[in-house]
């Protein structure tokens, strides 16, 4: 008998023929979240994955909470598939719960082992009353749930740790997602990732009008989300000159769309570079005037990607909701300004044509700066 953790997934066990790529994927993950674990040994069998981790147990679970495809983990009692030795691991595990009634639940995969389901659970919950003082069957609303799987051996736990659930992170391609400091975009990033997506993240710096201070807020926000991937790679872009040329040369109502088509035409130019094949914003419909359907069909066809909004119909609430969940939000809200808080005119176009906006470009060579971007690459 020993202990191990058992990996619960969902919608993997939907994906048919290409099952065995998600799950390796998801087995992959589970180790470099573990990678500088001793003793860590990542078992995948018939539908579940055992995680045998000999040393800071809590620590691994907490890591493994943060990898995208694991719906639950539960600490459980691997034995033999003999009676007895079920019974020893039943009792034993039902002496570290603290409730005072249980019910006993079998499935039983392995149909070469002698005892039917219902038997098993049975014969289990009778050595629990033997050998549990102050235990009582309920078969109706049990304080412990005692679940027995008889597999390849025999697993038995009670209680499930929620897991991040999704898609194992690199089995949906690659994005580049355009990382404020706000509370909007890192949780963008965040539900992408959750979907499979690698994420490279691209930020906008314009010093002197923004401040270090500003960059290491990003900074910050990759380490948070890099703690639900394997790393992540932040390109922070020089945007200063740009911006400026923008705010010189056309209309003052027009500043806000234009900044952000340059924008999303430099960060297409670096996934380009990266092999995405998408951009992620945190855009969500009606938040602000860069956010209305005429501005964001306007930014739309500044690029030929495809433009993922995973916030598109939420309040700011939820997103706030998310963010805390996650923790990126005390980071966020952090009091530094990024490029896109300063220079705001007062009246933004809410519905902007998007004839007038290239009209507008045209009195400035944009070209030039997108060609020619500084960018600093940060490795997290």
């Amino acid at each position: 008998m020993k202990d191990v953790l058992l990996i619960k997934y969902g919608e993997l066990a939907l994906k048919g023929e290409n099952r065995s790529f998600f799950e390796n994927t998801l087995v992959k993950n589970i180790k470099y979240a573990l990678r500088d674990f001793d003793g860590v040994k990542v078992e995948k069998t018939h539908g579940r994955i055992y995680v045998e981790c000999e040393k800071n147990v809590e620590e691994a679970i907490e890591r493994l909470k943060k990898v995208f495809g694991i719906v639950g983990i539960t600490r459980a009692k691997e034995a033999d598939l003999d009676l007895e030795e079920i019974f020893k691991a039943a009792v034993d595990l039902m002496k570290s719960h603290q409730g005072k009634t249980f019910k006993v639940e079998t499935k039983r995969p392995n149909k070469a082992f002698p005892y039917n389901s219902m038997e098993i659970s049975r014969r289990v919950g009778a050595a629990v009353l033997k050998n549990v003082k102050n235990m009582k069957v309920d078969v109706h609303n049990p304080d412990v749930l005692l679940n027995v799987e008889i597999r390849e051996k025999a697993f038995l736990y009670a209680g499930v740790i929620e897991g991040a659930g999704g898609l194992p992170l690199g089995t949906n391609g690659k994005a580049t997602v355009l990382l404020s400091g706000g509370i909007d975009s890192p949780v963008a990033a965040w539900m992408m990732m959750k979907r499979g997506v690698e994420v490279e993240a691209v930020y906008f710096h314009s010093p002197p009008y923004t401040s270090d201070r500003a960059k290491e807020k990003v900074v910050d926000l990759c380490k948070v989300l890099s703690q639900y991937g394997r790393g992540m790679r932040l390109h922070v872009v020089h945007f200063t000159d740009l911006q400026l040329e923008i705010y010189e040369k056309c209309p003052a109502r027009l500043t806000t769309i234009i900044m952000r088509r340059m924008m999303m035409k430099i960060a297409e130019k670096i996934a380009q570079q990266n092999g995405s094949l998408a951009l992620i914003t945190g855009e969500s419909l009606g938040q602000v005037a860069s956010q209305t359907i005429e501005s964001l069909y306007v930014t739309n066809s500044s690029v030929s990607l495809p433009v993922f909004r995973p916030l598109i119909g939420m309040d700011k609430r939820e997103i706030i909701d998310i963010a805390q969940k996650i923790g990126t939000y005390e980071i966020s809200i952090r009091p530094y300004e990024d490029c896109c808080t300063i220079f705001v005119p007062k009246h933004p176009a809410t519905k902007p044509k998007l004839e007038k906006v290239l009209e507008a470009e045209e009195k400035m060579d944009y070209q030039k700066f997108i060609d020619n971007f500084e960018e600093e690459v940060i490795e997290i």
